[in-house]
Formats: C-alpha cells, sequence, structure tokens
C-alpha cells in the first residue's frame, strides 16, 4: 500500500538547513499495523506528515497504492487524501464551534455525500465508539477520552483504506489510553492499515511492526 524510497526531507532558512529525514526506505502493506518510534526531534511526525499528504518530501519517492503521490501540488494532495487517508491527532483537532456530529460529519460533507446517508452513518460510527448519547455536545464539553473517540469517528467516517495517527493516546490517563488502543487494534483486524506515531512502548505493542528513527533515519525494524 504505501512504498518509500530514497525519501528525504530538508528545512532551510536563511542561515540553516536541517535534514528531518535523510535516506527514508519503509513499506507498509495492506491491513498492516505499524508504529514508527524514536526521541523527539527525530522526524516522525515530518515522516507522518509527509505519508498523510500533508507536506511533500525534497527528494525521493512516495508511492500510495501503486501510485507516486510525493510530488503533488497542494489540490491534488487534497484530492488524494479524501476518503482515502484519516488522521487521528494528539490534541482530538475537534472544532470548538461545532457538535460532536457535525465534527464527525464533516469529511463526508466535504464528499458530497447524501445528507440522508450522513445522518445514518454519523449515528453508526458514534454509536460504535460508545458516544452516541453526547451527538449534541461541544468538545469542550467532553472528557478527554470522549474527545478522542469523537476525533476516531470522524477519522473512520469515510472508511479510509488508511488512518495515520500522531500519539493517539498523548493527552489521555491510562484507561482511556487503552480504550482508544483497543478500538485502532478493533478497526486494524477488520482490515484497515495503521501507522501511528508513538513514545510509549506499551502502545507500540499492539503493532505488528516497530520502526525506530533517530536523526532522521531508520535504525531497525522490528516484527512483533
Amino acid at each position: 500500500m504505501i512504498k518509500i524510497n530514497d525519501l528525504r526531507k530538508v528545512f532551510r532558512t536563511e542561515e540553516v538547513e536541517t535534514i528531518a529525514l535523510n535516506n527514508i526506505a519503509m513499506e507498509v502493506k495492506e491491513g498492516e499495523f505499524v508504529a514508527i518510534m524514536g526521541p523527539s526531534g527525530c522526524g516522525k511526525s515530518t515522516l507522518l506528515n509527509i505519508l498523510g499528504l500533508l507536506d511533500n518530501p525534497t527528494s525521493g519517492e512516495y508511492w500510495l497504492d501503486s501510485k507516486e503521490v510525493g510530488h503533488l501540488k497542494e489540490k491534488e494532495r487534497t484530492q488524494t487524501r479524501k476518503g482515502k487517508i484519516g488522521f487521528v491527532f494528539q490534541s482530538f483537532n475537534l472544532i470548538e464551534e461545532m457538535t460532536v456530529h457535525e465534527n464527525v460529519e464533516l469529511p463526508l460533507t466535504y464528499l458530497k455525500v447524501k445528507a440522508s446517508e450522513r445522518k445514518t452513518r454519523v449515528e453508526e460510527v458514534l454509536r460504535r465508539m460508545n458516544i452516541s448519547h453526547r451527538a449534541g455536545h461541544f468538545p469542550n464539553q467532553l472528557s478527554g477520552g470522549q474527545q478522542q473517540r469523537v476525533a476516531i469517528a470522524r477519522a473512520v467516517i469515510a472508511n479510509p483504506k488508511l488512518i495515520l495517527a500522531d500519539e493517539p493516546t498523548g493527552n489521555l490517563d491510562s484507561k482511556n489510553g487503552k480504550d482508544v488502543m483497543d478500538l485502532l487494534t478493533e478497526l486494524n483486524r477488520e482490515g484497515t492499515t495503521i501507522v501511528m506515531v508513538t513514545h510509549s512502548q506499551h502502545d507500540a505493542s499492539f503493532a505488528h511492526r516497530i520502526v525506530n528513527l533517530f536523526d532522521g533515519q531508520i535504525v531497525t525494524e522490528v516484527e512483533m
């Protein structure tokens, strides 16, 4: 599903050149659950942003579903992301002025799904995430664990083939963190490919494979 060859990402200012990723080569098979680990500043989030088509590499190839997508223009990246990639962030990234229902519905609105189908699908995914009773509430009325459930519901509402998760339990206590990892594991069992950045060895243990980054390079890959 994902194939990366000789990927580099360099950030430049007038005075400084910072190599965030250097000669990255990796593959992720469809249906796999991969954890990316490493110290702060090693390039984990930069790599995830490139995988999610939020940024382009400086050089190298990124193949997604047999299509080279590493150097698309922003509009093309947006079109490719729609319905194919779901995101789960540490900070939830919910829209405060929207209810839970409206937040989860948003990706379907962008995809121009009919209102009646949107309603059915949102109700179904909220029920699955055990958050239906909060459908009319706003994010600031929810606990951290509830907000992350909403974020996962929003990520999966369009049935993406790939979920990218950046420290999904980072702001949660251990119980809510376990609930989130159980949800991601269940989605993976159903066939969704997951790539997750984490500092947590416990969270990484849910993955099939751990990729360790250091100074922008892959240093080890461990099958679980």
